[in-house]
Parts: structure tokens; sequence; C-alpha cells
């Protein structure tokens, strides 16, 4: 099917042309896209400079970059909304869609795709009943996770040892507190100050509460046994940092028992949810933490009564029923009778046995004594008495000192040690000469020229009844 190309006449009964020409007395030239958007952006910025905007969120996302982009809608329109990163950090909340919030900024627009935008300085949640709305969102996602399950929760410490407060050092609540917990029982208090509302509140609660769970036990700080975190009572918008998922996460987190006190006791928080024990006030909080030390003594003295007692009745008791015992039992001397008489056996026994023992005993030595003649013994003394005369005179033969009796010398050197050569002599110069009534000192001349180079000595004669052999033999 073809498609005739319109009559190039106009509606108007001009004529359509192909290049483009200035009309007559027309002195505005034609526009860029970028000329005309630009134009476009500086009416919406001086005309929209401030703007107040009410509506639901819708399509909330934050970006990669902190960045939070949304649209802002009601039941006939819908404006796009952006909130650079340094704004989206010091948000009170977090937007999800459907909370009806008030939006405050500039309009402006966004060339690049020929659309419109609100870009937003301050957002606030529109209302109590959208901070509600908020506050059941918020608290369903995190119930669903299970953070407020039951068997998450733990048993308070009966009796701690430090408690760690977690509130402002400045109001009411620490000097509730701290005035309550003296009065029922005196116990350390270790308090993190932190800002209870405003901007930056969740963020302050949330580090104490990471804080205390982070002390390590046994070191320089006292790790608590229990957290309180407290604030007074407010409106939902002052206890709203309590409501705030950095908060509601770190007490999920805590190793430490923790009680909420957040408000009175119509507020309630997710704080309140997620914590061990939640308390109605600040003040209940303290009396929930310990017990009252006057009625844990009374119970005290009341245990140790019903202890003394039960002991008591126990011995009462058992000295009743050994006595019931004892009067079955048979007599001393029907019990000891058996015994005795088996003694007195044994004692006849063992007497008959060691009279039979020396009998035996005394055969035998008389049978061994027979063969001992005392001849046999005066041989034997001879033959030994004879052995040992003959070692005595060896042993005097040998002797050195009884032949320096019969003319001999023993040669010593002048640190004693005995001579036994001629080299040794000559070497050593000064010698000692040992004789049976003495010592005489000796020089020998030319002790170092040799041997024949000396004129030679006349040998002495020989000691009557010596042998041919010479000192130097004999030692």
């Amino acid at each position: 099917m073809s498609v005739p190309f319109p009559d190039p006449a106009s509606d108007d009964g001009t004529e359509a042309r192909l290049l483009a020409e200035a009309s007559p007395g027309d002195n505005a030239p034609a526009l860029s896209v970028s000329q005309l958007s630009a134009a476009i952006k500086r009416t919406v910025e001086d005309g929209f400079a401030r703007v107040r905007v009410r509506g639901e969120l819708s399509g909330a996302k934050r970006a990669a970059s902190g960045h939070f982009y949304a649209a802002l809608k009601d039941d006939n329109a819908l404006i796009d909304m952006v909130m650079w990163k340094g704004q989206a950090g010091r948000l009170a909340f977090r937007p999800e869609d459907g909370i009806e919030v008030i939006a405050t900024g500039k309009l402006t627009t966004y060339p690049g795709r020929s659309k419109y935008q609100l870009v937003v300085d301050t957002l606030e949640v529109a209302g109590e009943g959208a901070l509600m709305l908020l506050f059941e969102k918020l608290k369903a996602r995190l119930g669903a996770e299970g953070l407020f399950d039951r068997e998450r929760k733990q048993p308070l410490p009966y009796l701690p040892q430090v408690i760690g407060v977690v509130t402002s050092p400045t109001g009411a609540v620490i000097r509730d507190i701290l005035h309550r917990l003296a009065d029922r029982c005196p116990t350390r208090v270790i308090v993190w100050p932190v800002l209870v509302q405003g901007e930056g509140a969740a963020a302050q609660v949330a580090n104490a509460v990471r804080g205390f769970d982070a002390i390590a036990p046994g070191g320089p700080v006292l790790r608590p046994d229990l957290v309180i975190v407290a604030r007074g009572g407010g409106s939902i918008e002052d206890l709203w940092a309590f409501n705030e998922e950095v908060v509601v996460r770190a007490i999920a987190d805590c190793r430490i028992p923790t009680i909420s006190a957040v408000g009175h006791e119509t507020d309630v928080t997710l704080a309140d949810y997620v914590a061990d024990v939640r308390a109605p006030t600040p003040t209940a909080a303290a009396e929930m933490a310990v017990p009252v030390r006057a009625e844990l003594q009374a119970q005290l003295a009341t245990w140790q009564g019903r202890m003394i007692g039960a002991a008591n009745r126990q011995q009462a008791l058992a000295g009743e029923r050994l006595a019931a015992l004892a009067r079955h039992l048979p007599k001393r001397e029907a019990l000891y009778a058996p015994q005795r008489q088996r003694l007195d056996d044994n004692g006849d026994r063992l007497d008959r046995a060691q009279r039979h023992r020396l009998s035996v005993v005394a055969e035998r030595l008389a049978t061994r004594s027979g063969a001992l003649r005392p001849a046999l013994l005066e041989r034997r003394w001879d033959r030994d008495r004879a052995k040992l005369e003959g070692l005595g005179r060896l042993l005097g033969s040998l002797d050195p000192r009884a032949l320096l009796s019969r003319g001999y010398a023993m040669v010593r050197d002048v640190d004693g040690a005995i001579v036994t050569t001629a080299a040794k002599a000559r070497a050593a110069g000064h010698l000692r000469l040992q004789f049976a009534d003495g010592e005489v000192p000796a020089e020998v001349a030319d002790g170092d020229a040799p041997a024949a180079a000396r004129p030679a000595r006349k040998a002495p004669s020989a000691a009557p009844g010596a042998t041919g052999r010479g000192q130097g033999e004999l030692f």
C-alpha cells in the first residue's frame, strides 16, 4: 500500500519551505537544545529555589556512591528527588517505600533526560502517623530476621559485680539508677555517656553497647556483667534514636545481658523488643539488676538455719538408728570367744613347732661337730703359720732399707725422684744420697761433659758378702 506525500501547502495557505529563512521583522535567532535547557533550568531554580513538598516515598534506593534517590508521589502526580551523600548520611531514619515524608530543597532540571527533580536538603517523616508506619515496617523487617525471638534472650545475672549504663551523664536517669542501686545493693557502675536524642544519638548509643561488649575479661577496664540502656520519657520523635536499626543490631549482637529502660511504661521502642529484658522505667531497671541486700541477707540467714536444723535432725535420726541396730548386735564376749580360742590353739601349735625345730637343729649340729678333731685343726694352724713366716722373710729381703744397712745408698735428685742411671745422674747435677742413717747431698762434677772426657774413677770395692750385681740392678 502506497502512502502519498502530503500537500506541500499548509493549512493557512502558505507554502512549506525546505530551507529555514528568517521571517520579516523576526529578530530572535533559533535556540540550541542546550541553550533552551539552560534557560528552563534557570527559570525553574529561580522560581522554586526553596520548597517543602509532602508526599509518599516510592522507589527509594541508596546508590553505591552514598547518594539517595527516590520519588515523591500522591494520588495524582509524581516528582523525582535526589539527596546527596552528605545530607543522606545525616538522616535520622532509614527512608523506605510507603513512608509519608516532607522534603525540603530546591527544584531543578536534569537536561540530560529533559526532566525536573527535587534536590533535597532535609527529609522528615510527615507526622506521628507516618513515623508509626515506619516503626511498624522496621519492626516487621527486623522481626523476620529473628532479632526479637525469645530463644535469643539471655538470663540476667543474679548478682552482677559490674553494671554498664548507656545514657546521658547529666540527666535525671543516671541519678535515679545510681540512687536505687545504692539503696538495694551497692554495685560498681561504669557509665558510657551518650546523646539520647537528636542527630548522632543512635550512632553513639550503638557504639557504647558495642564498646562494652568489646571489653576483654581480666583487662585494665572491668567488663560489665550487665548493660542497661536507659533514657527518660518523651515523644516518639524524642525516642526515635532507640528505634534506629543500628541500635537494634548492636543490642542484638551484644554478648552481655541487656536491659532496655527507654521512656516511661507506655513508651515502646525497638530496643525494648531486642533487649533481653524490658524495664518500664530506668528506676525499675535498677531494681531488676540487683536484689535487695537486706532481703538477701535475711534469706541467707533463713537458709543457714534450715541447713543447721536439717543437719541436727539428720544426726539425731542417725543416732536413733544406730542405737536400734546396736541392740541387735551380739554381745562382745560372744564375738571374742571364738577368736580367743583360735589364738590359744595357734599358740600351742607354735610352741610345739619351735621345740621340734630346735631338736632337729641340735641333732644336725651334733652330727657335724663329730667330724671336727683337735689334731686336724692344729696341723692346719701350723701350716698356715709357717707360710706366713716365709712371706714375712721374703718381704724383709725385698725391703730397700735393709740393703742400705749393708753399705748401699739410694740416689735421688733434688725433686726426690730416684736416679737409676749414670746419664740421669749427670743430667741432674745435684743429687741426694740416702744411707741407712740419713741423707748426704752430692754434686756431679762436669755434669754436662761427655763420659770419655772425664777422668776415670776408681770403682768402690764390693762390700763383704755382696753379690756381683750393681746398684742399678737392685733398683
